[in-house]
């Protein structure tokens, strides 16, 4: 159980979930992850959020303890998502004087999840909306597609803490030890990152409030260097290369067109780029990958032709990549073929219906095998991605 200080007044009833080994059915988390409830102790308590129902019953004992007796007034929902919801029925029941506070999507979720909209308990609540709690009040703040449409946060007016929902969280529970720059990344690019508009509007929502710390809804509680965080958010949500580098993801068959991509690594290396990856996609973690090539300026996809098309890895590769609005990029690209080289054409096309994306001159084109011509276009191509 990890056990976190927020202050006098704001407690954490939060759960680690190390048995997890898929996010939402699909991304890795070998560090586990946290499901964050926080409780608001005032003349009335305000419960934010509950957990996945893995860990329900680690957190009604958690909570249970925490309250010392006392029972809360009101259970905030900032978020429907079943990781944080899925416990709001078994919590209702334990405490049946408690209300629910939502907005009006957030009741229409509960009732498909529950079979209730709470209509004798709830309190519904729109955008500037506030909830005395005594000495403390909390302020909403509608988050609409980030990522859910009922998403919304709370702001805490007397502790200048932002309850943030999933913004600002990250993949790893909170015992782990990581970076939250790598693990915030794949996060928020893999479940965020198509509705990047809408992060937008909420940060400038969020600059008019004075915020000294963020409770998200997974990750660390975040106190210090705000705006390292908020920079972060600022920058992946506009879609703007967060650093200089190259991205080279591969898709190969026997292992030529893997050659190829190593070869060009080492040419950019030698020619003085400092950072390079490279990416099996049949064997690597797809979503770090995706994060990667967010996060740096310049990609290289490299392809196998199969079946007269992308081999499957790369073509799902593309998809991910086009369905969180990766945009702003150049994009280097080989292509293999024995008899009938496609990958480059398809590839191309792929691209053609992302935003702002540059395809690199040449594309290399391999039959079969790199040899002293293809191994010229690599160069070639390597000079050009470092120009």
């Amino acid at each position: 159980m990890t056990n976190i200080t927020i202050s006098d007044s704001i407690k954490y009833v939060g759960v680690d979930d190390h048995d997890i080994d898929l996010f939402e059915g699909q991304y890795r988390v070998p560090d586990g992850v946290s499901y964050n409830s926080y409780l608001i102790m005032d003349r009335k308590i305000a419960l934010m959020d509950t957990v996945d129902r893995r860990k329900g019953t680690e957190w009604m004992a958690r909570l249970d303890a925490a309250l010392a007796g006392r029972t809360p007034d009101y259970l905030v929902t900032l978020h429907m998502e079943p990781d944080h919801a899925a416990n709001i029925a078994a919590a209702m029941e334990r405490y049946p004087d408690m209300r629910i506070v939502g907005n009006a999507k957030t009741f229409a979720m509960t009732a498909q999840f529950f079979g209730t909209d709470y209509a004798d308990r709830r309190i519904v609540v729109t955008e500037g909306d506030t909830l005395d709690l005594g000495t403390r009040t909390l302020q909403f703040v509608m988050a609409p597609m980030v990522h859910w449409p009922e998403v919304m946060m709370a702001y805490e007016r007397t502790e200048k803490t932002l309850f943030s929902a999933d913004a600002f969280g990250k993949f790893g529970a909170l015992d782990a030890s990581q970076p939250w720059d790598d693990e915030a990344r794949r996060y928020f690019i893999n479940i965020v990152g198509k509705y990047g508009a809408n992060v937008q509007a909420l940060l400038k929502k969020a600059a008019a409030l004075d915020i000294a710390r963020i409770c998200p809804l997974h990750g660390p509680v975040l106190g210090d260097d705000l705006g390292h965080y908020i920079g972060k958010y600022l920058t992946w949500s506009s879609y703007e290369p967060e650093e200089k580098g190259v991205m080279i993801a591969y898709a190969s068959i026997y292992g030529n067109t893997a050659d190829a991509a190593r070869r060009l690594a080492e040419m950019l290396r030698r020619r003085g780029e400092k950072a390079v990856v490279i990416y099996d996609l049949a064997r690597c973690d797809m979503a770090e990958a995706t994060a990667e090539a967010f996060r740096f300026d310049r990609a290289v996809l490299a392809s196998s032709t199969y079946d007269a098309g992308l081999f499957p890895v790369m073509d799902a590769f593309i998809g991910r990549l086009k369905s969180k609005n990766w945009q702003r990029r150049t994009v280097g690209l080989i292509e293999n073929g024995t008899w009938a080289p496609a990958a480059a054409r398809i590839m191309c096309e792929h691209l053609s219906h992302m935003k702002d994306i540059t395809v690199a001159k040449p594309v290399v084109t391999l039959r079969s095998a790199m040899n002293a011509a293809s191994e010229q276009q690599i160069e070639a191509l390597a000079e050009t991605l470092t120009a």
